[in-house]
Protein backbone atom coordinates (compact mmCIF):
# COMPACT_ATOMS: atom_id res chain seq x y z
CA UNK A 1 0.00 0.00 0.00
CA UNK A 2 1.16 3.38 -0.68
CA UNK A 3 2.59 5.01 2.30
CA UNK A 4 1.07 8.35 2.87
CA UNK A 5 2.74 11.11 4.64
CA UNK A 6 0.79 12.46 8.06
CA UNK A 7 0.65 15.79 8.16
CA UNK A 8 -1.21 17.06 11.93
CA UNK A 9 -2.62 20.36 12.73
CA UNK A 10 -1.29 21.49 15.56
CA UNK A 11 1.41 19.31 15.60
CA UNK A 12 1.36 18.02 19.30
CA UNK A 13 1.19 15.00 21.43
CA UNK A 14 -2.60 14.11 20.40
CA UNK A 15 -3.86 11.86 17.69
CA UNK A 16 -4.35 13.42 14.39
CA UNK A 17 -8.13 12.55 14.74
CA UNK A 18 -8.32 14.46 17.78
CA UNK A 19 -6.36 17.90 16.34
CA UNK A 20 -8.53 17.71 13.07
CA UNK A 21 -11.93 17.05 15.35
CA UNK A 22 -10.59 20.37 18.05
CA UNK A 23 -9.50 21.95 14.85
CA UNK A 24 -13.02 21.78 12.86
CA UNK A 25 -15.19 22.73 16.25
CA UNK A 26 -13.15 26.10 16.44
CA UNK A 27 -13.74 26.85 12.72
CA UNK A 28 -17.20 25.57 12.32
CA UNK A 29 -18.82 28.99 12.45
CA UNK A 30 -16.70 30.43 9.98
CA UNK A 31 -16.33 27.23 7.46
CA UNK A 32 -18.52 28.11 5.28
CA UNK A 33 -17.19 31.94 4.52
CA UNK A 34 -14.18 30.63 4.41
CA UNK A 35 -14.82 28.33 1.74
CA UNK A 36 -16.38 30.60 -0.86
CA UNK A 37 -13.49 33.34 -0.21
CA UNK A 38 -10.56 30.59 -0.66
CA UNK A 39 -12.12 29.17 -4.13
CA UNK A 40 -13.46 32.51 -5.18
CA UNK A 41 -17.23 30.91 -5.37
CA UNK A 42 -15.22 27.90 -7.59
CA UNK A 43 -16.57 25.43 -4.21
CA UNK A 44 -20.03 25.58 -5.76
CA UNK A 45 -19.18 24.14 -9.26
CA UNK A 46 -17.14 21.65 -7.80
CA UNK A 47 -19.85 20.77 -5.82
CA UNK A 48 -22.42 20.57 -8.45
CA UNK A 49 -20.12 18.08 -10.58
CA UNK A 50 -20.09 15.90 -7.69
CA UNK A 51 -23.92 16.20 -7.09
CA UNK A 52 -24.13 15.46 -10.67
CA UNK A 53 -21.94 12.12 -10.78
CA UNK A 54 -23.70 10.82 -7.57
CA UNK A 55 -27.25 11.69 -9.10
CA UNK A 56 -26.35 9.87 -12.26
CA UNK A 57 -26.13 6.58 -10.53
CA UNK A 58 -29.92 7.08 -8.95
CA UNK A 59 -28.80 6.20 -5.51
CA UNK A 60 -32.06 5.34 -2.83
CA UNK A 61 -29.12 5.57 0.23
CA UNK A 62 -26.48 7.50 0.47
CA UNK A 63 -23.47 8.04 3.15
CA UNK A 64 -22.08 11.82 3.13
CA UNK A 65 -18.55 11.12 4.93
CA UNK A 66 -17.25 14.20 6.91
CA UNK A 67 -19.97 15.47 6.28
CA UNK A 68 -18.58 19.17 7.53
CA UNK A 69 -21.51 21.90 7.66
CA UNK A 70 -23.81 19.84 5.55
CA UNK A 71 -23.32 21.19 2.12
CA UNK A 72 -22.70 18.01 0.16
CA UNK A 73 -25.73 16.09 2.33
CA UNK A 74 -28.00 19.06 1.63
CA UNK A 75 -26.98 19.41 -2.41
CA UNK A 76 -27.48 15.44 -3.07
CA UNK A 77 -31.17 15.60 -1.26
CA UNK A 78 -32.32 18.64 -3.16
CA UNK A 79 -31.30 16.54 -6.50
CA UNK A 80 -32.39 13.56 -5.70
CA UNK A 81 -35.85 13.66 -4.15
CA UNK A 82 -36.26 10.08 -3.75
CA UNK A 83 -32.76 9.65 -1.60
CA UNK A 84 -31.83 9.58 2.34
CA UNK A 85 -28.74 10.82 2.85
CA UNK A 86 -26.84 10.06 6.32
CA UNK A 87 -24.02 12.52 7.28
CA UNK A 88 -21.00 11.81 9.49
CA UNK A 89 -18.52 13.69 11.14
CA UNK A 90 -16.05 13.40 13.88
CA UNK A 91 -16.71 17.24 14.96
CA UNK A 92 -19.72 18.11 16.71
CA UNK A 93 -19.29 21.57 16.23
CA UNK A 94 -19.42 21.36 12.25
CA UNK A 95 -22.49 19.04 12.56
CA UNK A 96 -24.81 21.88 15.03
CA UNK A 97 -24.11 23.87 11.77
CA UNK A 98 -25.31 21.08 9.43
CA UNK A 99 -28.13 20.32 11.54
CA UNK A 100 -28.80 24.40 11.54
CA UNK A 101 -28.67 24.11 7.72
CA UNK A 102 -31.06 21.31 7.38
CA UNK A 103 -33.63 22.31 9.96
CA UNK A 104 -34.20 25.67 7.28
CA UNK A 105 -34.99 23.46 4.40
CA UNK A 106 -37.57 21.01 3.78
CA UNK A 107 -35.03 18.92 1.99
CA UNK A 108 -33.45 18.11 5.21
CA UNK A 109 -36.04 15.79 6.62
CA UNK A 110 -34.33 13.24 4.07
CA UNK A 111 -31.09 13.64 6.02
CA UNK A 112 -29.89 12.38 9.15
CA UNK A 113 -26.37 13.39 10.69
CA UNK A 114 -24.58 11.88 13.52
CA UNK A 115 -20.79 11.69 14.68
CA UNK A 116 -18.76 9.31 13.91
CA UNK A 117 -14.94 8.61 12.72
CA UNK A 118 -14.94 7.68 8.97
CA UNK A 119 -12.89 5.09 9.29
CA UNK A 120 -14.52 3.10 11.67
CA UNK A 121 -18.42 4.71 11.20
CA UNK A 122 -20.40 1.47 13.31
CA UNK A 123 -23.08 1.30 10.72
CA UNK A 124 -23.94 -1.83 9.17
CA UNK A 125 -22.30 -3.65 6.21
CA UNK A 126 -23.73 -2.53 2.99
CA UNK A 127 -26.40 0.18 3.79
CA UNK A 128 -25.03 2.50 1.06
CA UNK A 129 -25.62 2.61 -2.32
CA UNK A 130 -23.41 5.59 -3.37
CA UNK A 131 -21.18 7.35 -0.50
CA UNK A 132 -19.59 11.02 -0.94
CA UNK A 133 -16.80 12.64 0.75
CA UNK A 134 -15.75 16.31 0.17
CA UNK A 135 -12.33 17.71 1.49
CA UNK A 136 -12.31 14.84 3.82
CA UNK A 137 -10.08 12.17 2.49
CA UNK A 138 -6.89 14.15 3.76
CA UNK A 139 -8.40 14.84 7.08
CA UNK A 140 -9.10 10.83 7.85
CA UNK A 141 -5.96 9.48 10.39
CA UNK A 142 -5.54 6.50 7.71
CA UNK A 143 -6.66 7.27 4.35
CA UNK A 144 -6.19 3.67 3.22
CA UNK A 145 -8.46 2.45 6.79
CA UNK A 146 -11.38 5.19 5.49
CA UNK A 147 -11.95 3.29 1.87
CA UNK A 148 -11.67 -0.03 3.45
CA UNK A 149 -14.27 1.36 5.84
CA UNK A 150 -16.06 3.03 2.44
CA UNK A 151 -16.17 -0.18 0.58
CA UNK A 152 -17.45 -2.15 3.27
CA UNK A 153 -20.94 0.57 3.34
CA UNK A 154 -21.25 0.19 -0.13
CA UNK A 155 -23.69 -2.17 -1.39
CA UNK A 156 -22.33 -4.40 -4.17
CA UNK A 157 -22.16 -2.04 -7.82
CA UNK A 158 -22.23 1.38 -5.84
CA UNK A 159 -20.32 4.08 -6.29
CA UNK A 160 -17.95 6.31 -4.32
CA UNK A 161 -17.10 9.65 -5.54
CA UNK A 162 -14.56 11.92 -3.93
CA UNK A 163 -13.94 15.48 -4.25
CA UNK A 164 -10.34 16.75 -3.28
CA UNK A 165 -8.17 19.77 -3.42
CA UNK A 166 -5.07 19.35 -5.27
CA UNK A 167 -1.47 21.42 -6.75
CA UNK A 168 -2.17 22.14 -10.07
CA UNK A 169 -0.25 19.78 -12.35
CA UNK A 170 0.08 22.95 -15.02
CA UNK A 171 3.42 24.61 -14.61
CA UNK A 172 2.23 28.09 -15.53
CA UNK A 173 -0.61 27.42 -12.44
CA UNK A 174 1.98 26.39 -9.69
CA UNK A 175 3.61 29.68 -8.94
CA UNK A 176 0.70 31.78 -8.73
CA UNK A 177 -0.97 29.14 -6.43
CA UNK A 178 2.17 29.11 -4.42
CA UNK A 179 1.82 32.12 -3.87
CA UNK A 180 -1.58 32.67 -3.02
CA UNK A 181 -2.04 29.44 -0.71
CA UNK A 182 1.27 30.30 1.01
CA UNK A 183 0.31 34.21 1.76
CA UNK A 184 -3.42 35.30 1.54
CA UNK A 185 -4.76 32.03 2.87
CA UNK A 186 -3.51 31.63 6.17
CA UNK A 187 -4.22 35.31 6.91
CA UNK A 188 -7.68 34.98 6.03
CA UNK A 189 -7.79 31.90 8.15
CA UNK A 190 -6.39 33.74 10.89
CA UNK A 191 -8.52 37.22 10.59
CA UNK A 192 -11.76 35.50 9.80
CA UNK A 193 -11.90 31.99 11.50
CA UNK A 194 -9.20 33.08 14.04
CA UNK A 195 -6.94 29.90 13.83
CA UNK A 196 -3.98 30.52 11.40
CA UNK A 197 -2.61 26.98 12.19
CA UNK A 198 -5.91 25.64 10.92
CA UNK A 199 -4.96 26.95 7.26
CA UNK A 200 -1.63 26.50 7.26
CA UNK A 201 -2.28 23.31 7.88
CA UNK A 202 -5.30 22.69 5.23
CA UNK A 203 -2.07 23.53 2.82
CA UNK A 204 0.39 21.33 3.81
CA UNK A 205 -2.42 18.17 3.83
CA UNK A 206 -3.17 18.92 0.36
CA UNK A 207 0.31 19.15 -0.58
CA UNK A 208 1.12 15.52 1.79
CA UNK A 209 -2.34 13.81 0.31
CA UNK A 210 -2.04 11.40 -2.53
CA UNK A 211 -3.33 13.04 -5.46
CA UNK A 212 -4.45 12.00 -9.47
CA UNK A 213 -3.06 8.28 -10.14
CA UNK A 214 -2.06 7.74 -6.61
CA UNK A 215 -5.19 8.22 -5.27
CA UNK A 216 -6.22 6.16 -7.14
CA UNK A 217 -4.45 3.56 -6.21
CA UNK A 218 -5.21 3.68 -3.25
CA UNK A 219 -9.08 3.23 -3.65
CA UNK A 220 -7.95 0.42 -5.72
CA UNK A 221 -6.11 -1.32 -3.33
CA UNK A 222 -9.57 -1.01 -1.32
CA UNK A 223 -11.30 -2.92 -3.44
CA UNK A 224 -12.49 -0.70 -5.82
CA UNK A 225 -12.43 -0.73 -9.80
CA UNK A 226 -13.09 2.34 -12.35
CA UNK A 227 -11.13 4.35 -10.39
CA UNK A 228 -10.59 7.60 -12.04
CA UNK A 229 -10.13 10.89 -11.89
CA UNK A 230 -11.23 14.27 -13.26
CA UNK A 231 -9.51 17.49 -12.65
CA UNK A 232 -11.93 20.52 -12.10
CA UNK A 233 -11.13 24.38 -13.14
CA UNK A 234 -8.70 26.12 -12.48
CA UNK A 235 -6.68 22.62 -11.91
CA UNK A 236 -7.09 22.78 -7.62
CA UNK A 237 -9.90 20.53 -7.36
CA UNK A 238 -10.16 17.09 -8.54
CA UNK A 239 -13.25 14.68 -8.47
CA UNK A 240 -12.54 10.49 -7.69
CA UNK A 241 -14.93 8.28 -9.22
CA UNK A 242 -14.81 4.53 -8.29
CA UNK A 243 -17.32 1.53 -7.83
CA UNK A 244 -17.52 -1.50 -5.65
CA UNK A 245 -18.06 -4.87 -8.03
CA UNK A 246 -21.33 -6.09 -8.63
CA UNK A 247 -20.19 -9.50 -7.36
Amino acid sequence: MNKVEQINPYEDERSKKAQVEDMFDGIAPAYDLMNRAMTFGLDRLWLHALVNAVAGAAPADIVDMATGTGDVALALARAIPSAHITGLDISEGMLAEARRKAAAVPQGKRVDFAAADCTATALPDACCDALTVAYGVRNFADIGAGYSEMYRLLRPGGMVAVLELSVPASALLRPFYALYTRTLIPIAGRLVAGDRKAYTYLLDSIKAAPQRADMCRLMEEAGFVDARYRSLVPGACILYTARKPSQ
